[in-house]
């Protein structure tokens, strides 16, 4: 695999935030590498993955939660709230928490996360070691959510919140923009671009992309990837309207949102910034087959939800030339390896023996 440009290593230092200058931002910029000649089959054109496991919280999910404490931050102090009084809440299953964790320790602020008691107990060591306070409550993200705004509500006078939405928040999908921002500036020719690949759960890192793209003036396509087993964005369309499922039960446990934003609903169906949006559903265990292809191929570890996008690439790739067929050779197509710290080296295993016994079944 060819190497365009390398992400910036370099660790960032702690700011003492103040009223006269804006902070930095605790997302890091992700490689771009070039996958053409490595996949199953020549594809259509060329396809570059944008490497957003290499953000310090194992997700793209850092660039909007971290914008969004930011943001806050300054907004704190320019009214003169010390960061003593700032206070990161966040409920989540795993990622989000995970960013709203890192972020309050690069800035150096208190934090809580509120997670389901059925969350993976590395979710749970990981949250402690970037500092945060774990609360373990309810059966479901909702209920933890819930319990989180209660204790927000009861907060002492004195604390400046900040509370952090997995995905439904303008900040969020401003800070999951620079994605698009950085792609723009990795490749030679700008013009080349002509769409991106990402999983859908509520919509944040969508709403982003869409924004990249106009703010970048990129013509072009997005596919959306949801998997069957949670098909919130496949519902809303079906309904026109934003609606909530009773039930989402997918193995990529970081698309398992109930409901989606109005933005995405509003973004899927213009048509007027020169970005048509695609939708597809895949099978849980197709989203598995492709952690584990890409696994081989890259030697990495990433969780299902990635999987999901990851899959037009591998046992996928039908969607591939049915959504990007009129592309050509030198075009360039984006996927979104959005990464994730839900997923162990032996959970890929456990994915094979899923696999293994669903295959036996048919």
């Amino acid at each position: 695999m060819s190497e365009i440009l390398q992400p910036n290593l370099n660790t960032y230092s702690k700011l003492k935030p103040n009223t006269h200058k804006k902070l930095q931002s605790s997302h890091s910029r992700t490689s771009l590498i070039d996958v053409t000649d490595k996949l199953p089959i020549q594809p259509p054109c060329r396809i570059l993955f944008k490497n957003e496991m290499e953000h310090a919280s194992g997700s793209f999910k850092l660039r909007g939660i971290g914008n969004l404490v930011k943001t806050s931050i300054e907004k704190a102090q320019s009214k003169g709230i010390p960061l003593n009084q700032i206070h990161v809440f966040a409920s989540s299953g795993g990622n989000a928490g995970l960013a709203a964790a890192y972020s309050a320790k690069f800035y150096n602020v208190s934090c809580t996360v509120a997670i389901p008691i059925i969350a993976k107990p590395i979710i749970q060591t990981k949250l402690k070691e970037f500092g945060a306070r774990v609360i373990l409550f309810g059966n479901s993200i909702n209920e933890a959510d819930q319990h989180l705004k209660n204790i927000i509500n009861s907060a002492s006078q004195d604390i400046f919140p900040i509370y952090c939405h997995p995905f439904d928040n303008p900040e969020i999908w401003h800070g999951h923009s620079t994605l698009v921002d950085e792609v723009s500036q990795q490749v030679e020719n700008k013009d080349k671009i002509k769409g991106f690949v990402c999983s859908f759960g509520g919509g944040g890192l969508y709403n982003g992309i869409y924004q990249g793209m106009v703010q970048n003036d990129i013509s072009g396509d997005i596919l959306l990837l949801e998997t069957a087993q949670a098909p919130t964005l496949t519902e809303t369309i079906k309904a026109n309207n934003i609606i909530q499922l009773k039930n989402v039960n997918s193995l990529a446990t970081s698309l398992a949102c109930s409901y989606t934003t109005k933005q995405s609903l509003q973004y899927y169906q213009d048509r007027d910034n020169g970005i048509q949006s695609h939708l597809e559903l895949i099978d849980d265990m197709d989203a598995l087959r492709a952690c584990i292809a890409y696994n081989k191929c890259c030697k990495k570890t990433v969780e299902p939800a990635c999987g999901t996008a990851l899959s037009v690439c591998y046992d996928k790739i039908d969607l591939l030339f049915k959504n990007f067929s009129h592309l050509k050779k030198d075009d360039i197509l984006v996927i979104v390896v959005c990464g994730g710290s839900c997923t162990t080296d032996e959970e890929l295993k456990q994915f094979e023996q899923i696999l293994k016994k669903s295959e036996t079944k048919l």
